[in-house]
């Protein structure tokens, strides 16, 4: 066999060996938090660090991510006469598409990446090896109250990112534009169904496991990694893959769960 056929198969190997390694790794995780006993102040903290930190950067971006739904949707119904729908395609594109995904976009750039360089620096400095040491289980002690705080908060990060993004619609169609309020939100109630919904929060779900997940893993695998420098340039170098995993699976699952749910 020559060597062009077996680098391609080395390369599949060595990335079907890094996907078993990655769902081991969710499994151990998975089971460190089902059985006891638990903590709870780490959960706090990480909830804290994913939850209340980010904020910030999710009500500033539902509120301009609204405003210019609002906007653009506006143009395009005053074309076809219907300015009374604008409410509805306001909510119908918040809540299911554009909050979860933006917001689970959002979390990975702010806290995705943090988690990923954190847990990549404790491997480089060994801090991971003096944990098992003492006979501490990293995955109970690191990650389990990660994942539970990134399936807790952002389902919550996107309802507020919802909320946020209808009244900068409102504030676009009805204070700018003079768009009734009452058609506004009664096309909102009218449209929106509990399937809409649904998938909101399925997503959400979804998506803060996959970031928190993805995130973790590059961070604790790093020393598995054998295509570069292991120190910092490799803490940098899983960093910006993890987020860019992450972004990929959170486009690829909204998808996939689209279709599912629909």
């Amino acid at each position: 066999m020559s060597i062009s056929r077996i680098q391609p198969l080395a390369i599949i190997e060595n990335r079907l060996i890094r996907l078993g390694l990655a769902g081991l790794f969710l499994f151990e995780t998975v089971k460190a938090i089902l059985l006891p006993p638990y903590s709870i102040k780490p959960l706090i903290k990480q909830i804290a660090f994913i939850g209340a930190r980010s904020m910030l950067v999710i009500v500033v971006a539902g509120l301009f991510v609204g405003m210019v739904i609002a906007l653009q949707f506006y143009d395009t119904l005053l074309r076809f006469g219907s300015i009374s729908l604008l409410g509805s395609a306001v909510g119908l594109s918040l809540i299911r598409e554009l909050g979860p995904v933006i917001t689970a976009l959002m979390v990975i750039g702010r806290a995705g990446s943090a988690m990923c360089a954190e847990i990549g620096i404790m491997r480089v400095d060994n801090q991971i090896d003096a944990l098992e040491c003492m006979a501490i289980d990293p995955y109970r002690y690191l990650f389990s109250p990660r994942i539970l705080a990134g399936i807790i908060c952002v389902p919550i990060l996107t309802a507020i990112f919802i909320l946020v993004g209808i009244f900068g619609g409102y504030f676009v169609g009805v204070i700018l534009f003079g768009v009734s309020p009452g058609s506004f939100f009664q096309g909102m109630s009218d449209t929106i169904l509990n399937r809409d919904i649904l998938m909101c929060f399925s997503k959400s779900f979804v998506f803060g496991l996959l970031i928190v997940w993805i995130a973790c893993d590059k961070g604790f695998n790093l020393h598995l990694d054998k295509r570069g420098a292991y120190g910092s340039e490799g803490v940098s170098r899983i960093t910006t893959e993890s987020v860019v995993l992450s972004s990929m699976a959170i486009l690829f699952s909204d998808y996939l769960l689209s279709s599912l749910i629909l």
